[in-house]
């Protein structure tokens, strides 16, 4: 049993949770706002080697999430990931052949290769799984099982019933590279990944990507396993108790003010419902966390609901007693967003595509402009120390 794990679940006092948004390479607008964190937390602590799995207990992520939280969680710096996505954010996307368009623009070797090299390199094994020994935090990623037509948020938890070491298909024993790339596995970009479970008794099950669930910002899903009692880690909630950051990979509304009753037909609700309900879920989520958590950074939601940050210890937006304390960082990337940054120079289609790869410059501009102007360690006042 990995004690670094059994150590942050039992421990007394505060816990600190992060959850990291799917979206392809946009995950490095994820990466600089980390960093800034990671560097904000440096000079806090007064530790200029620390890394973002010293202070986080439980690190999670959707798709291009899962590969940031599964990279924490091994103890790499944020300096070190974002150098990862910017040497291999292009062969992440390798070009599918001809033949193969018709069902996946892109292979999945590549990924799947450079994912193994790198945590492996990390954590000092060869084929590191998911019950590593020396993964430092509580990792969750998140997949959709499309054998069982299922979302499927899979841990390193000790206690979990499916991570029970005399169980044939313990999941601990998956390849920790693989669960990742599942969890990348976008339809129609991807091919999907295929997953054996059990040794004696083998069995298949086909997984794509987590953000075709409606986990795709997985804050929740991570406070739900955090406290109910199935999953037995037992956190103990309270505003003063739990810290639970969600960062995003850039949002904008894709609104088409001039869309007339004709132009709905088939293939344009099969082109535009996924990711509306997508985004819908993201949101969704986002606003559950600010009722229920004690919101000390956040965008507008909507004109009618606002931001719903509380900016003293006064107030309060529930009837309720609060159960965390929440940030959401998460970039406006439409044009007049972008202008409110000073990108004015930044085209906003180009940094709202998850394979926008010709444009990681840019991306990368988004997210270091977002981290300066909206992370602030005031922000974890009273979860700094």
């Amino acid at each position: 049993m990995n004690q670094n794990i059994v150590k942050r679940i039992q421990s007394q006092g505060q816990k600190k949770i992060l959850a990291c948004d799917g979206g392809g390479i946009l995950g490095l607008m994820s990466v600089e706002i980390l960093a800034k964190i990671e560097a904000e937390l440096r000079v806090a602590r007064k530790k200029p080697d620390l890394v973002l799995a010293d202070y986080f207990d439980f690190v999670c992520g959707t798709s291009t999430g899962a590969i940031i939280a599964a990279c924490i969680s091994s103890g790499m710096s944020m300096d070190t990931i974002r150098t990862f996505y910017l040497q291999s954010g292009k062969q992440m996307f390798d070009k599918a052949s001809l033949l193969k368009r018709l069902k996946y623009s892109y292979n999945d070797e590549p990924l799947a290769k450079l994912l193994k090299a790198a945590l492996d390199k990390q954590l000092q094994e060869t084929d590191a799984t998911l019950g590593s020994n020396n993964l430092k935090t509580l990792l969750m990623m998140v997949m959709r099982n499309h054998t069982t037509d299922s979302p499927w948020p899979v841990s390193n938890n000790p206690y979990a019933k499916y991570n029970d070491r005399s169980r044939d298909d313990c999941n601990l024993n998956l390849p920790l590279w693989q669960l990742v790339r599942a969890s990348t596995a976008a339809p129609t970009f991807f091919p999907p990944e295929i997953v054996t479970l059990g040794n004696k008794k083998k069995y298949d099950f086909i997984f794509v990507d987590g953000g075709v669930t409606t986990y795709n910002n997985p804050a929740y899903l991570a406070f739900q396993m955090a406290t109910a009692k199935p999953y037995a880690v037992n956190w103990q909630t309270g505003a003063d108790q739990m810290l639970i950051v969600s960062v995003g990979t850039g949002n904008a509304a894709n609104a088409r003010l001039d869309l007339k009753e004709g132009d709905l037909w088939l293939l344009d609700h099969a082109k535009n419902i996924p990711s509306a309900l997508m985004n819908a879920a993201t949101a969704g989520w986002d606003m559950t966390c600010r009722v229920l958590g004690k919101c000390r950074h956040g965008a507008i939601i909507d004109r009618e609901i606002g931001d719903m940050v509380m900016p003293s210890s006064d107030d309060s937006n529930f009837t309720g007693a609060k159960l965390f304390t929440y940030m959401r960082y998460d970039p406006d990337v439409s044009q007049s967003g972008l202008n409110a940054l000073g990108l004015n120079d930044v085209d906003a289609t180009k940094v709202q595509v998850m394979d926008s790869v010709d444009y990681i410059t840019d991306i990368q501009r988004v997210g270091t402009r977002y981290a300066s102007n909206h992370v602030d360690i005031e922000h974890f006042k009273g979860f700094v120390g």
